[in-house]
């Protein structure tokens, strides 16, 4: 998440994933102020005009928050409530309105007081590290930005290549200054690039590339495919967890690996669902906590914020994952919700 603080009672936030999206909602509360802009339909007054025709404008408000909601795929936030202010005098203040807040939207938050936990989240979710995975071989290339736990596929980028069988006028260069090209519109300042994939393609492309571009630069050994199974085929490996240690995917991943491991010894310091999970807060047993997208659609949605955030308030190391990981998808499968717990407590 992009932020500028703008004074004391005032934060500008731009969400960069649904992750973002997730922590605004924890975040903005009712009778918060939120300011940006938006389209309103406004009655044209003018001759002839259809009485029950208005034109849409895009205009600036401010709004008192009385409702905010995720929506069914978690990629949109909607804000409702009472304008304060318009840049538009035409659009009467009292009025409801509701924003549609998507990714890479900007909006200013303002709060009469911003508590830790809300501060913590804004910081939390600008300092999540970027990686851009890249699987490659001769035939074709995966290319994904991984950020948080949320995973962005490209398409597939193929060579032409014709294989051993068949003369083709393949030209490996220019399928590599292809990916480059990719690589460029989906990286941002600060990402790590990872290279991977069978044979000696992956290094070649390395070298090619950093002749050109300044990036981090990390080639791995031991994924043998390419393509969108290879990046997938990494983000379950050991070796993930290695080279990104310090990756909040990797972390996720430790995290389900130990509940596995717990499981198995019929240990009682881990849980699974929402029910358990609660419990283990209420006494404060809980260490770690991951949390599905599936877990928020499927539990009332402000029950499940109230909680995150008391879990949160406790000092609780707190992941959300989404189904564009094979990770999401696991805990989806465990519950929706597990954590870890400090002592062993009993169902």
């Amino acid at each position: 998440m992009i932020t500028k603080i703008i004074d004391d009672n005032s934060i500008s936030v731009i969400p960069e994933d649904s992750d973002d999206l997730l922590s605004l909602r924890r975040i903005i509360k009712e009778n918060d102020k939120v300011v940006g802009d938006t389209t309103r339909v406004l009655k044209q007054d003018k001759d002839y005009a259809r009485p029950d025709k208005g034109e849409r404008i895009k205009i600036r408000i401010a709004l008192t928050v009385e409702k905010i909601s995720l929506d069914d795929v978690l990629d949109r936030l909607r804000i409702g409530g009472t304008i304060s202010e318009s840049s538009n005098e035409s659009v009467p203040h009292g009025s409801h309105h509701s924003f549609i807040l998507k990714v890479n939207d900007g909006i200013t938050i303002s709060k009469k007081k911003w508590l830790p936990i809300e501060k913590n989240l804004l910081e939390a979710s600008n300092n999540q590290l970027g990686f851009v995975l890249v699987a490659i071989d001769t035939a074709d290339c995966g290319i994904a930005r991984l950020r948080g736990t949320h995973l962005e596929f490209m398409p597939n980028i193929y060579s032409g290549s014709g294989g051993k069988r068949y003369k083709t006028n393949f030209n490996i260069e220019k399928f590599f200054e292809n990916i480059q090209q990719a690589v460029s519109s989906i990286i941002k300042e600060g990402d790590s690039l990872v290279i991977f994939g069978p044979g000696e393609t992956k290094k070649r492309f390395s070298n090619f590339i950093a002749k050109s571009q300044k990036y981090k630069i990390q080639v791995v050994e031991g994924i043998d495919s390419g393509g969108e199974d290879g990046i997938y085929t990494f983000t379950k490996s050991k070796t993930m967890q290695e080279i990104m240690s310090d990756s909040k995917l990797a972390k996720v991943s430790s995290i389900i690996d130990e509940v596995m491991h717990l499981v198995n010894k019929k240990s009682r310091k881990f849980t699974m669902g929402f029910d358990e999970t609660y419990n283990a807060n209420q006494i404060g047993a809980v260490d770690s906590l991951v949390f599905s997208d599936k877990a928020i659609q499927e539990i009332d949605e402000q029950k499940m914020i109230n909680f995150l955030n008391d879990v949160e308030s406790k000092g609780v190391k707190i992941y959300s994952v989404d189904s564009s990981t094979d990770i999401g998808l696991r805990v989806t499968g465990l519950g929706g919700i597990i954590s870890l717990l400090r002592y062993p407590v009993e169902s």
